[in-house]
């Protein structure tokens, strides 16, 4: 019975969403902001239904009206969580990495031996794994918020770094050679031409980035921490079996990462309009 109420549900929302996706008003934003929800609320309702008729224990998955009501009534843990991992380290972090790697890619790009020797280097950097560094800086930083924000200051540094640089050289001759001609030395064509072409590039960076960040901050956290914290809180409530409480902050990140993506895009459209995958 209950895999039946489940698949009317599911039905239901597919010929909802199939209405809407074929309607005239399509392109709308209100429309393609609702087919997205519809398709939201349509898995939760599936879930509900199966967890609750087929009696699972809610050790292996609890039921989202339980992780509703823990969220409601653990607002002052979570915000405590989302303030000392989000605000204090993963944003600190991605901020400080963020500037860094656009400092050494205008160091980068005026020496090809700082490039060919950075992004090889950058490479191997960027493939060790996390779980290798994060103790590091726990020993050196201490197990507060510092620690997590340099974690994830070189977990965002090279992705932007690699991005940035190879923005800065998809320039063609033609347009160099076009302000050489103008009397443009390196700062005016940096400016005026290279950054600008290379703002995709960039943004793409940016966006891999906050991803990073976020993994990076609460899995730091798992290597000490202070009483506080999202990683803290996932890791002692997975051992209390206070699974709805574990699933309360998964869902805080997933909407702290939703959001920075969200800002990074909309800050990508506003600032390359003129690009082509923007039109």
């Amino acid at each position: 019975m209950a895999w039946i109420y489940a698949g009317a549900i599911w039905a239901a929302g597919w010929w909802l969403n199939a209405r809407l996706s074929h309607s005239a008003a399509s392109d709308t934003r209100s429309i393609r902001f609702l087919i997205p929800l519809i398709f939201g609320v349509t898995i939760i309702a599936m879930w509900e239904i199966l967890v609750q008729m087929l009696d699972v224990s809610a050790v292996i998955l609890p039921p989202p009206s339980a992780i509703i009501v823990r969220f409601a009534g653990s607002l002052h843990l979570l915000w405590a969580d989302f303030e000392q991992t989000i605000l204090k380290g993963a944003l600190t972090g991605y901020v400080v990495g963020m500037i860094a790697a656009f400092v050494v890619a205008i160091l980068a790009d005026r020496s090809p031996f700082l490039t060919k020797g950075i992004l090889p280097v950058g490479a191997f950097m960027a493939a060790l794994p996390i779980v290798g560094t994060a103790p590091i800086f726990v020993k050196w930083l201490g197990s507060d918020w510092q620690s997590k924000a340099a974690v994830v200051g070189v977990m965002v540094f090279f992705p932007i770094l690699v991005n940035t640089v190879a923005g800065l050289k998809d320039t063609s001759v033609m347009q160099r050679d076009l302000m050489r001609t103008y009397g443009a030395g390196y700062w005016p064509t940096l400016f005026k031409l290279r950054l600008p072409a290379a703002m995709p590039f960039i943004f793409n960076g940016l966006k891999l980035a906050t991803t990073l960040a976020l993994i990076g901050a609460i899995v730091a956290e798992f290597f000490g921490s202070p009483t506080v914290g999202m990683g803290f809180r996932i890791s002692t409530s997975v051992g209390q079996l206070a699974m709805d409480m574990v699933w309360a902050e998964i869902i805080i990140a997933a909407i702290a990462g939703s959001a920075l993506y969200g800002v990074m895009a909309v800050i990508e459209q506003r600032v390359t309009f003129w690009h082509p995958s923007q039109r």
